[in-house]
């Protein structure tokens, strides 16, 4: 008798599911095969704390393509602690015992098991649940518009993937409930008649009491199986009737999401259909030609002006936005200065030592919802937003910082002035002309990895060598020195501070720039203007530079005021305007500059000045400069032919990727992504730059790791927590400014020379 109450208590203690295993068997840990497809798997597995803990124990399960875990089982009931969805991750065995799972977000464990075997058994469980829910995902309707961008997996698609699998998971676990309720009845009465048969047996009066003593347990278990299968069936009513509201809720929310999308771009589009009806309306002058149609190219036609302070800048009708006025000198002036007048400047392109490339690869033509991704990291640092390199250009940042030596002939040339206001004319000219080769570049650069270099050599040609290094990986920073044989050095070290605002995007560099001159020392900085990058709900994206720019010649005390004029539908001056006025260290005014930071820069000497004319919009009244014929300064050379199927670079821009022999390992030239990318091969170029963004990661934990076990008390602070150390640059405080920045330490060039890369890192 007591063997047959075994054998059904053994039926009972094993339901489809192994979440109703008996207790003694759910608290022990055998070791579980290898998982068959589908199979829930669980166990325990050492996960990777914070540097106080280390490693701790957790219990970790795994079941419908979601790896969750909890610090003990008994949590299981009431307490996750994270959650994994396995369809957009990456499983990656780092040694015999650790492998890590990260979904290419803010989601990464890192964990060890006890053994080799025991990795093994989890890895084949986290493949094949990987490879089933990546099946899951692909097959259900619910993917939508996020899928498609392998940066952003993390956003609605992964959120509702998540809660259907918990919903299955949920009706899993009912059915296996209503199993249970159904063989506990069946084996309660089975038990009740074989009792009855034994109280029907004669046998001895010891033997009877004991058939008494279990047939009086038999009767309590039957009345608590009752109460509990009474309990259960409520409970799945209530699950079953709870489980169609939550979905009906959840289809809900789904919907009001999705309204809310569209009425958003609804309205976005009825802003810019207002703003040109407005427009329209708004009656100008036959001189005042509209900037979206005038003979400079594809100028925005319904873009709103924004400053850093998240407000719209629009200018009346009839107001003038210049800060002072010019006016022709007095003839008897032109004879007594003409040998003081400025030479005219023309870009000549020099014949280069080598044959340089003149073309890349065309664009594809892939399309792409910018909105799709950015709906969901408004106000957010752009360096931290998973992107793909459907949004880049070929080129990384310390390319495009290289680009700012495009008309580097500008430095050349103040480099010959006697003058040290004429000098400041050229840098003033040069500073506007670095931005010439952003007004049709909307595509974003590749974000340096840390230690990543570029290197522009055209000593042989141009006279001048150029090296970047990123320094500084959050925030991203890049330090950048040039040096001339015609006796100038450039230096800056820049970071940039983005954030994206709903309509348009901000680009606000932060960082000096320094120009000296070998031959009269004169020492010259200044800092970049904000970059904006609008219409990105809806329209043709388009660039506009805004804000004021101060060149101080900290020798000599002269300085230069620039002003890039935001633009505005009511402004009566060209788009993209820069103004500017030179003045010594008294403030007297020697030059004003006047131009577009797309075309060109012109010069006036100015003869006299004088308070009077009209009164500017603060109620002051403008300052008059008599001035001298104009000079060129600068003027902007023309787009290669087909530029516009190239990314719109220019002809130095398509040589900055161009391979070269001997150049440093951690080289630009040398990014796999970034040269996939280049070629078409944006599927390809996708996995790559994923790839190397999971091993940045990697690289900067055990950086981090390396340094709390080595700290001193009195060293810390010194260096950002991912700084890192910088290889060809060194920081410093800088004496003109005051401000930590990197500053070239020498060595690169010599160790090209001699091919001695040994000491560089390995970061691609």
């Amino acid at each position: 008798p007591q063997n047959a109450v075994g054998n059904n208590t053994t039926c009972v203690c094993i339901p489809p599911s192994d979440t109703v295993k008996p207790r003694a068997v759910v608290m022990s840990e055998p070791k579980a095969p290898t998982p068959a497809p589908g199979d829930t798997y669980k166990g325990w597995l050492f996960k990777w704390t914070n540097y106080i803990k280390g490693y701790q124990r957790r219990w970790f399960v795994l079941s419908n393509g979601l790896l969750s875990y909890y610090r003990t089982q008994a949590e299981m009931g009431h307490t996750c602690r994270g959650t994994i969805n396995l369809a957009t991750a990456n499983i990656a065995v780092e040694d015999s015992c650790n492998f890590v799972i990260s979904n290419g977000g803010t989601q990464t464990y890192h964990l060890k098991a006890s053994s080799e075997v025991e990795r093994q058994r989890w890895i084949t469980a986290l493949e094949l649940a990987k490879a089933k829910a990546f099946r899951m995902q692909a097959e259900s309707d619910d993917s939508g518009d996020d899928s498609t961008s392998p940066g952003a997996g993390q956003g609605a698609g992964s959120r509702n993937s998540e809660v259907q699998s918990t919903l299955r998971t949920l009706g899993s676990k009912v059915e296996d409930l209503s199993t249970c309720n159904d063989l506990i009845a069946k084996h309660g009465s089975a038990l009740q008649r074989s009792l009855s048969e034994l109280e029907g047996v004669r046998l001895g009066g010891e033997t009877s009491e004991k058939i008494r003593q279990v047939t009086e347990r038999a009767t309590l278990f039957r009345i608590t199986s009752n109460a509990m299968i009474n309990a259960c069936r409520d409970f799945l009513a209530l699950a079953q009737a709870h489980s169609k509201r939550w979905q009906k809720a959840l289809q809900a929310e789904r919907e009001q999401r999705v309204r809310l999308e569209e009425t958003l771009e609804q309205l976005a589009k009825q802003h810019n259909h207002l703003e040109r009806a407005f427009r329209g309306a708004t009656v100008l002058p036959p001189s005042q030609s509209n900037p979206a149609i005038d003979s400079k190219g594809p100028v925005p036609g319904k873009g709103d002006v924004s400053d850093e302070d998240e407000e719209n800048e629009f200018f009346d009708a009839c107001e003038d936005v210049q800060e002072f006025i010019t006016v022709p000198a007095d003839p008897k002036y032109h004879r007594s200065v003409l040998t003081a007048s400025l030479l005219s400047f023309t870009h000549i392109p020099l014949l280069p030592v080598r044959k340089r490339r003149s073309r890349i690869p065309d664009k594809p033509n892939y399309s792409l919802n910018l909105w799709s991704i950015m709906k969901n990291c408004i106000g957010k640092e752009l360096s931290k937003i998973p992107m793909p390199v459907n949004f880049n250009e070929p080129l990384s940042m310390l390319q495009r910082l290289s680009e700012d030596l495009e008309y580097y002939e500008l430095l050349d040339r103040g480099a010959k002035c006697q003058s040290s206001l004429e000098q400041m004319c050229y840098v003033a000219a040069f500073t506007v002309s670095s931005y010439s080769t952003t007004v049709h570049r909307t595509g974003k650069p590749f974000n340096p990895l840390l230690g990543e270099t570029f290197e522009l050599d055209r000593m042989q040609e141009s006279g001048y060598r150029s090296l970047c290094e990123q320094v500084s990986h959050h925030p991203p920073a890049a330090a950048h020195h040039a040096i001339s044989e015609r006796g100038w050095t450039l230096r800056q070290e820049i970071a940039l501070a983005s954030k994206f605002r709903g309509k348009y995007l901000s680009i606000m560099p932060l960082g000096s720039i320094h120009c000296i001159f070998e031959k009269s020392n004169n020492h010259y900085t200044w800092k970049k203007v904000t970059t904006t990058v609008h219409n990105i709900i809806v329209g043709k994206l388009w660039i506009d530079q805004s804000g004021e720019i101060d060149v101080v010649n900290h020798r000599t005390g002269d300085r230069c005021h620039l002003k890039f004029a935001p633009y505005s539908y009511f402004s009566r001056d060209v788009a993209r305007k820069v103004t500017g006025v030179v003045t010594d260290k008294n403030g007297k005014a020697h030059y004003v500059l006047s131009g577009t930071w797309d075309e060109k820069m012109e010069c006036s000497r100015v003869m006299q000045s004088s308070r009077g004319g009209e009164n500017g919009a603060d109620g002051r009244q403008k300052t008059v400069y008599q001035t001298l014929k104009a000079k060129e300064l600068w003027r902007k050379t023309p787009l290669p032919e087909g530029a516009e199927n190239m990314y719109y670079f220019s002809t130095l821009a398509l040589t900055l990727n161009e391979p070269e022999e001997g150049i440093a390992p951690t080289d630009s030239r040398r990014r796999p992504d970034q040269r996939l990318m280049e070629q078409g091969r944006w599927e390809e170029a996708n996995a790559e730059k994923q790839r190397l963004e999971e091993k940045q990661r990697t690289t900067r934990r055990e950086r981090e790791r390396e340094a709390n076990r080595t700290a001193n008390p009195a060293e810390e602070g010194k260096e950002p927590a991912d700084g890192g150390k910088s290889m060809w640059f060194e920081q410093q405080v800088d004496p003109m400014t005051g401000e930590p920045t990197h500053i070239y330490r020498g060595g690169y060039w010599e160790a090209k020379e001699q091919g001695d890369w040994d000491s560089c890192p390995n970061i691609f």
